[in-house]
């Protein structure tokens, strides 16, 4: 029976932390950046850890 307490015990605070992320900014998708920038001519930016400098 703990497991199924700890269990729902994690549920509800990683469902108050995205709540509180939620309101104290609600999500603008103007704002947001693309998930998949396949062909849409956007630039990547950003580091990337296996980049060779140039």
């Amino acid at each position: 029976m703990s497991r199924r307490i700890i269990a729902l015990t994690a549920l509800a605070l990683v469902l108050l932390v995205i709540g509180l992320d939620i309101t104290a900014s609600p999500p603008n998708p103007y704002t947001a950046p693309s998930v998949f920038a396949l062909g849409s001519g956007a630039t990547p930016s950003g580091g990337f850890c296996g980049a060779l400098p140039d």
